[in-house]
């Protein structure tokens, strides 16, 4: 009953011990993933954070080249403002020379003073008509002068029109390429911003793996802690069942020594009946032979057997 009980109190033990220690593989194998996949992860957050870097690098670069095109495109259009303030100032000034200006077109004018001029070198004048046309020539020159101040002014807005329309194209210029830039560089940011999310999402992930590694490690010694108490528990019992063993086996050899003193006191008492016996039909027998009647051959053997127990008593 003992023996059996004992069997299955260790084989119980041995049933959760073996429990666990599956327990326990499942959870390295799993540890071995959760590991495997946070250094993947930290690798991966480490190239990540090299490709930020170099996006960075590439990105502060182009962010200088479009600083740099800023200012010369800014500078180009600060050239422009004078230009225009000028063109403002002369188309005042034209506007002044209009008013003095006569209302007849300066083609019409032109045409009248070539006409004169023909005249006079064309034709045979007298002296006063000579003088009054040449009168007429001057006083169209003089009004020709004023449309000829506006043509130079005129031509004067041009020249600047143009110095502008120079200077608006090198402006383009410097604000498509800085535009151009620009637009790198914000594709560039928007990478390494999406780059910088997954390196916050690699390594959160890589640290809810972490954290479930040092739990998953925790609870494995929380176990092993377990299979040491079942150990322990399993050694206490072996030494109880011990304990008991010893204590049944000298309740064993207690009892086999009284049966064993009692066996020798039974036999001595048989010994001593078997010799009372004998010393009686010993004794007997020499009563028969003294009164000349017959022994048999086992009482003339008890007798003599008396005799020499006398004898060696007498001696004694």
């Amino acid at each position: 009953m003992i023996e059996n009980q004992k069997t299955s109190q260790e084989k119980n033990i041995n049933l959760q011990i073996d429990k666990i220690k599956k327990q326990i593989g499942e959870a390295n194998a799993q540890i071995k993933k959760y590991v495997e996949k946070r250094n993947q992860l930290h690798e991966q957050v480490r190239k990540s954070r090299d490709e930020i870097t170099l996006l960075k690098t590439e990105r502060d670069v182009l962010n200088e080249k479009v600083k740099l095109f800023k200012e010369q495109r800014d500078l180009v259009r600060a050239k422009v403002t004078p230009i225009m303030e000028e063109v403002n100032v002369i188309d005042e000034k034209i506007a002044e020379l209009k008013k003095k200006v006569p209302r007849v077109s300066q083609r019409e004018l032109q045409e009248e003073l070539d006409a004169i001029e023909w005249k006079i070198q064309t034709t045979t004048l007298d002296l006063q008509e000579e003088k009054n046309l040449i009168g007429n020539v001057k006083e169209l020159e003089i009004q020709l002068k004023s449309y000829k101040k506006i043509d130079k002014k005129l031509l004067k807005i041009k020249e600047l029109l143009s110095q502008r329309k120079t200077l608006d194209a090198q402006a383009d210029v410097f604000h498509k390429e800085l535009t151009d830039l620009a637009k790198k560089s914000q594709e560039l940011h928007a990478t390494m911003i999406e780059k910088v999310n997954a390196v916050k999402k690699d390594k959160a992930e890589a640290d809810n793996l972490h954290q479930a590694f040092v739990k998953a490690k925790e609870q494995n010694t929380l176990w092993y802690e377990q299979i040491r108490q079942l150990i322990d528990q399993n050694r206490g019992l072996r030494a109880t069942f011990r304990e008991f063993d010893l204590a049944k086996r000298k309740e064993e050899e207690a009892k086999w020594k009284i049966d064993q003193d009692k066996r020798k006191e039974e036999q001595a008492e048989k010994a001593m009946k078997e010799k009372e016996i004998k010393e009686k039909i010993g004794s007997e027998a020499r009563d028969k032979l003294k009164r000349g009647e017959k022994v048999n051959w086992d009482e003339f053997q008890l007798m003599l057997g008396d005799d020499k127990e006398d004898s060696s008593e007498t001696q004694d």
